[in-house]
């Protein structure tokens, strides 16, 4: 209630019905995009190439079945994903990077335009990889310099046009536009999942229990992302007084936040590549005897692969936490603007204090991370209900860019409504 509540005020904002109608019109156009298929391509040929492929099953989750019929938006939005992260890295290892990250809104800006770039060469070099392998295969009717050239513009331009809707929903719309498009993606498989939910149910190949047993489990796990993505360890923080001229500043109590789940989504989408590349070369080679060994007993659902892939997702979350948050420059930062931590000493007992907490937060943040991400296998235990896209980097994706579009809304309605001291 409280949801159809919010939006029937938004709805009421002159300016925020704007926004709200922007970012829908950009929604469609990415919807209507993802069923243009590109030119050349044998669609059919191309559903048999990557039936079996767990990698290219993670790829159409994300680009919202824009992928398996092999349309203009095939490539969604993952090459600038990736651009974004490299970006990120580099920005700590790359000094020219790291002072333009502290020069502002001027340096953001160039850091952005870089990223541009690098988005577009990412989704030259995939397009150009999927175009060969493709041809390889003998999903291209007519293979040619001519065609395969066809092909990789046409996913490059269909990229470049996400990346440029993303953007324009961040400036002119209502929540980050990259992570709507995603959002709009998933969701959109939502309706056939639970066409073929029905179908199973009334072919009797699942039972009414395991389908309420699903939608208990399901609920569950919501609130626990919910619980999770909201939660966050305060540290206090005390500012001292400072006299300029006859004015006194500062004195006030506030605290540091450190979130529980501080890397998003990124530690999964990292494990899952590095996860799901080895499988899919595997099946390309099915009568090998590696591969079959592969599959066998490192495959998806296997034990083993459930561990690595934890493992991965747990290491994954310290190292990106560490690079979007370096204890030593929060503490140095602290105490050039006259605070400090009650019973801790500024300068590096501040930091050594810092990273000690954010570790122990990091951990609860990464375990639970890494249980989410291999939830469908216990979920396929429980229910016994196949092919299910439950958890992991889909349900993790749809309820971050839910909240945050709702708290976005929220405070752009708390800045209409707010009186003030005008009474």
């Amino acid at each position: 209630m409280q949801l159809v509540e919010g939006l029937k005020g938004a709805f009421k904002v002159s300016e925020l019905r704007t926004k709200l109608l922007f970012t829908l019109a950009m929604i469609f156009i990415f919807r209507v995009g993802a069923h243009i298929p590109v030119p050349g391509v044998d669609v059919v040929k191309f559903n048999e190439l990557i039936a079996e492929g767990m990698l290219f099953t993670f790829f159409d989750v994300i680009a919202g079945g824009a992928f398996k019929s092999f349309s203009v938006f095939a490539m969604s939005i993952v090459p600038y994903i990736n651009a974004s992260i490299i970006m990120n890295l580099l920005t700590v290892v790359i000094p020219h990077l790291e002072k333009l990250a502290k020069e502002g809104e001027e340096g953001r800006k160039k850091i952005t335009q870089y990223t541009r770039y690098f988005t577009v060469a990412l989704a030259f070099l995939q397009a150009v990889g999927m175009s060969v392998l493709m041809s390889n295969f003998g999903a291209i009717p007519s293979p040619g310099f001519l065609s395969l050239a066809v092909i990789v513009i046409t996913l490059v331009a269909g990229t470049t046009l996400l990346m440029w809707l993303g953007e324009q929903i961040t400036e002119h719309g209502i929540g980050n536009g990259i992570s709507l498009l995603i959002f709009a993606g998933i969701v959109s498989r939502l309706p056939s999942g639970i066409h073929n939910l029905y179908l199973q149910l009334d072919a009797g190949t699942i039972n009414v229990l395991s389908l309420l047993l699903l939608v208990f489990i399901g609920t569950l796990v919501i609130a626990a992302v919910v619980a999770v993505n909201e939660g966050q360890r305060r540290i206090p923080v005390q500012y001292a007084k400072r006299v300029v001229g006859r004015r006194v500043y500062g004195g006030q109590t506030t605290h540091l936040p450190l979130k529980v789940n501080q890397a998003g989504v990124i530690p999964v989408i990292f494990a899952s590549s590095i996860m799901m590349f080895p499988e899919q070369i595997a099946s390309w080679f099915q009568t090998s005897g590696i591969a079959q060994f592969y599959v066998n007993y490192f495959g998806w659902g296997s034990a083993a692969h459930s561990v690595i892939y934890a493992l991965l997702i747990i290491g994954f979350t310290f190292f990106y936490t560490a690079v979007i948050m370096n204890p030593v420059d929060v503490a140095d930062n602290i105490k050039k603007y006259g605070g400090f931590l009650p019973g801790i000493r500024p300068g590096r007992p501040t930091a050594e204090y810092i990273a000690r907490v954010m570790n122990r937060v990091t951990l609860a943040g990464a375990i639970f991370l890494a249980i989410i991400a291999i939830l469908p296998n216990f979920v396929l235990l429980a229910t016994r209900i196949p092919n299910i896209y439950f958890g992991g980097t889909a349900l993790l994706i749809v309820v971050g860019v839910a909240l945050d579009t709702m708290k976005q809304i929220e405070s752009h309605l708390l800045m209409r409504s707010y009186q003030g001291f005008i009474k």
